[in-house]
């Protein structure tokens, strides 16, 4: 592990790493186990890679939790996932704000049941005040949702009258996202070997490098993430220029 630590030129870090938690359920399946097996085991690489990009200064981490999709999901399997969830904030809110991590979520609060809501507005609530890592969930998120939602506020504040058509922007689109207060991930990661990105951060991860592993996520640990960022440190990032340009 140290070997690959000592590759990362720690000036060259992205601002913002987004992860596409996948694969928990595949994992629990090739032992013989339920789903819900995985994701219990998911909470360790979880807590293992918060506490890697901590370690090296990562300003955001966004962990694509639970899509909007995922309420389609078996109710056992749903109902399991929101106990996970809330459990896991119960038990590590205390250690988030110990080591000055600022949680965040993003996504469709409204549709958590009342004792989720309840339990993250705490947690949030809680670490309000730190200033090290801000770890964004994206819980009943969707790219998809988060874009049907923006627009729907900006035609809003157009019939009010409180916005112009011929100011509306890139900007002002950017404003109305759910990640407003963010910068655009610059590395999007995905476990378990599948190449899409789900209707995650649609907009945000418009120049992204995308890096895609066969790791399953609960197998996923600090020594897989330097692996991506080494990764990610021999790509050139253009932005559409030449590299003559840059």
């Amino acid at each position: 592990m140290q070997a690959l630590l000592d590759q990362i030129d720690k000036n060259r870090l992205p601002r913002h790493i987004a992860i596409i938690m996948d694969g928990n359920g595949r994992w629990a399946k090739e032992k013989g186990e339920d789903r819900l097996f995985g994701h219990f085991h998911g909470v360790e690489s979880v807590r293992n890679i918060v506490e890697g990009c901590a370690e090296l200064g990562i300003e955001y981490l966004t962990l694509y939790a639970f899509s909007t999709e995922n309420w389609d999901r078996p109710e056992y399997e749903v109902i399991g996932l929101m106990e996970l969830l809330v459990g896991t904030i119960r038990k590590e809110v205390e250690s988030l704000d110990k080591n000055n991590i600022r949680l965040h979520v993003i996504g469709d609060m409204n549709m958590l049941p009342e004792y989720a809501r309840k339990e993250l507005e705490e947690a949030l609530e809680m670490t309000s005040k730190n200033t090290g890592l801000n770890l964004i969930m994206a819980l009943s998120y969707s790219g998809r949702w988060e874009l049907l939602h923006a627009v729907k506020n900006i035609a809003y504040e157009v019939k009010k009258g409180r916005l112009s058509i011929d100011n509306i922007n890139q900007d002002t689109l950017q404003n109305y996202l759910t990640t407003s207060k963010f910068p655009d991930p610059e590395l999007m990661i995905r476990t378990s070997g599948e190449y899409r990105i789900s209707n995650f951060l649609l907009y945000q991860l418009a120049y992204a490098e995308l890096y895609f592993t066969p790791v399953r996520w609960p197998d996923f640990r600090k020594d897989n993430l330097y692996e991506a960022l080494i990764d990610y440190q021999h790509r050139e990032r253009r932005f559409g220029k030449t590299s003559e340009q840059l």
